[in-house]
């Protein structure tokens, strides 16, 4: 797969699963803007795939303020001439979760701004780029918690979920223009700092590798090579499609997990269950 001399913008770019997403669009000749609300971040991941014999920009830009959006579409223009990809991976909370009670009107609001609204803007003004440079594909990373849900979570989980059916539409909409539109719902994946947190508490990692049918959680490159697929040729017969890359976790019976669960519980007594 080779996305030579394309141009890709990769939001949340820094660090994490962005950051191993735009050194993975670059290592296969991409011109990748970096944006993220951390430029220091975002300057050093652009500094190891220039090390590496890639091109990057980084540009600082916080996704949930909707007038930086238009900015940050035509500064990869600017650079580079043109449009062909738009992965939307930042997601910026700033204000605890919680339920409809206990979540703040202005917590709510930013889920909106900085989730659906962000992914609005990016194919408002980064569509008719796209189509004049020939076509090319956008990539909402979601979550498994797009699917399913966890208690307290009501802003991150109806975020992930209209992710979802964003994509479909806007596939839908913008087929027939030669932009392809996939959703990729990562499972929990060991970014640097959940690798920190891990570090803490080694014991509940592995307990965590249970609940996956391949006995461990993902790697940021995981979801990386999975967005460098949808955004290559060899995926041009696939637009609207949701992406689960989760080891498995979705698909089973969760009356058979708890059971399983419980198992493991009994057998490593170990375990430490403070996952601060």
């Amino acid at each position: 797969m080779t996305l030579t001399d394309k141009i890709a913008i990769v939001t949340g770019g820094a660090v994490g699963i962005g950051g191993a997403i735009a050194r993975r669009l670059a290592a296969d000749g991409a011109k990748v803007l970096v944006t993220d609300i951390m430029p220091e971040a975002a300057a050093e991941n652009v500094a190891r795939i220039e090390e590496s014999g890639g091109t990057a920009s980084a540009y600082e830009v916080d996704i949930s303020q909707p007038e930086q959006m238009r900015p940050m579409i035509e500064r990869a223009v600017e650079l580079w001439g043109g449009l062909h990809i738009v992965v939307n991976n930042a997601w910026g909370a700033l204000e605890p979760d919680g339920t409809a009670i206990t979540l703040t009107e202005t917590a709510f609001d930013r889920a909106l701004d900085a989730s659906q609204k962000a992914v609005f803007l990016s194919a408002k003004y980064g569509v008719p780029h796209i189509q004049a440079s020939g076509g090319g594909s956008i990539v909402n990373i979601s979550s498994v918690h797009g699917q399913m849900v966890a208690p307290s979570c009501l802003a991150y989980e109806m975020t992930k979920a209209a992710i979802i059916a964003m994509s479909r539409q806007m596939a839908l909409d913008f087929g027939p223009i030669g932009v392809r539109v996939n959703c990729i719902c990562p499972g929990h994946i060991v970014t640097e700092r959940q690798a920190e947190r891990w570090e803490r508490n080694p014991s509940m990692l592995r307990f965590f590798d249970q609940h996956y049918p391949v006995r461990h959680t993902g790697m940021p490159d995981d979801i990386a090579n999975g967005v460098r697929f949808l955004c290559s040729d060899e995926a041009k017969f696939i637009t609207g499609h949701t992406l689960v890359i989760d080891g498995g976790m979705t698909i089973q019976l969760q009356e058979n997990l708890v059971i399983d669960t419980a198992r493991y519980f009994r057998d490593h007594p170990e375990i430490d269950l403070d996952t601060q």
